[in-house]
């Protein structure tokens, strides 16, 4: 056999392989419940909701929380140093809570703090002060301030969290995906998230694999505790995976799924939002090892890219083996894919395009790395963190997200 005709074997074989894992399979059943009745500890929630400039969204956010005060026992919205209208947009969408949801002002975060978990910490400080030590919440939400919830979605997280004796349970939030460039890369970022934190793994007490989505998350206030609150990864930048880790090392119990009425309202139009979202933390989930990313970049080209240059390549030297390989390692790609495609309400073509959007990602990844060694690091809503648990600079960065809210 030629090299191309052993590369495309393998890049076959990876495929096929990958298609047979049940566990790493597209988690499609893994919705939260629509069941009516009342789940145990209605009404012990406090929701937490983080939000720097989120004008245009936060109101919608704001009043779908706001509609369930019932399953809740206090909201606490963190106006986050906003410059934008979100503090008025929040304090209208909540109205109907009436005494039991509030705005508040946050502040700078102190040293070694992110500005969403410091955020985080003033709501939750706040919020427990405001209920009082005989109405401790036995549960905390946490949820972005551009995520709009369906009636009955906090009663659903907590039947869910009943029915599989969780003590944290996430939601991957859909997002948008209507812009052409969300078309095509916001699939391939939900994908490749199950990819690496195959979410059946993750609900798995006997595997080490360990995630959740920040954008909505609701936890046992007492496993909080024990991990020591949001302090114990006051730093991190990559929070929600951050706290998961801690949780299941701690023995806690996660649940990690989907629901297609909980989803993001924040919109990238163009290329730049795309880049500016997947290269703010693209090298920290690498842990800015520079062998983790060439390892990474070799596996999107040789594993994610290859497959249709394989076809084409086999087609063009008269290789059957190659050509065949390549096939069949494009088809099985874009099967697997197509899943997620579905669930992002897109045309099916799109499942055929994973190649290029993984050619995208791996421009995207090297883009992160080379701001951290130019010292930009990440930027993000007008803050930047150039190493680990760095506080904010004194001037604040302008950017395309923080255009966007």
């Amino acid at each position: 056999m030629t090299a191309l005709e052993v590369c495309a074997a393998v890049v076959a074989a990876f495929w096929l392989a990958v298609a047979l894992d049940v566990k790493r399979r597209w988690p499609g059943s893994r919705l939260l419940s629509r069941g009516a009745q009342a789940p145990p500890g209605r009404g012990s929630v406090l929701v937490v909701v983080p939000a720097r400039n989120e004008a245009g969204v936060i109101g919608s956010a704001a009043a779908s929380l706001s509609a369930q005060s019932e399953s809740f026992a206090h909201l606490v919205i963190v106006d986050d140093r906003s410059t934008d209208g979100t503090r008025s947009e929040a304090r209208d969408g909540i109205r109907e809570a009436g005494a039991k949801a509030e705005v508040i002002d946050g502040d700078a975060p102190p040293e070694g703090w992110s500005g969403k978990l410091h955020a985080l910490q003033l709501g939750l400080d706040h919020g427990l002060a405001r209920l009082g030590p005989g109405s401790a919440p036995e549960w905390i939400l946490f949820t972005d301030g551009d995520i709009l919830h369906r009636p009955g979605s906090i009663d659903a997280l907590l039947l869910q969290a009943g029915a599989s004796s969780a003590d944290l349970v996430s939601i991957m939030a859909r997002l948008r995906a209507q812009s052409f460039w969300e078309k095509l890369c916001v699939p391939p970022f939900l994908w490749f998230f199950q990819f690496l934190y195959p979410f059946r793994r993750v609900s798995d007490p006997r595997s080490s694999v360990a995630a959740a989505a920040g954008g909505c998350l609701l936890i046992r206030r007492s496993l909080l505790e024990r991990l020591g609150g949001l302090e114990a990864i006051r730093g991190e930048l990559i929070d929600d995976v951050a706290i998961a880790k801690k949780a299941k090392l701690a023995g806690g119990r996660l649940w990690l799924g989907l629901d297609p009425g909980i989803e993001s309202l924040r919109g990238y139009d163009t290329f730049p939002e795309i880049v500016e979202l997947v290269a703010r933390t693209a090298y920290i989930q690498l842990r800015r090892n520079p062998a983790l990313l060439a390892g990474t970049l070799v596996f999107l080209g040789g594993i994610f890219v290859a497959p249709p240059i394989l076809l084409v390549l086999g087609l063009a030297r008269g290789s059957l083996v190659a050509a065949l390989s390549g096939f069949l390692s494009w088809g099985v790609q874009s099967l697997l894919y197509s899943s997620t495609v579905r669930y992002s309400r897109v045309s099916p073509a799109v499942s055929l395009t994973l190649p290029l959007a993984s050619l995208l990602y791996g421009y995207m990844t090297f883009l992160s790395a080379w701001r951290h060694w130019v010292g930009r690091g990440l930027q993000w809503k007008g803050r930047a963190y150039a190493r680990r648990g760095e506080a904010e600079p004194p001037v604040a960065l302008t950017g395309t997200m923080e255009k966007k809210g």
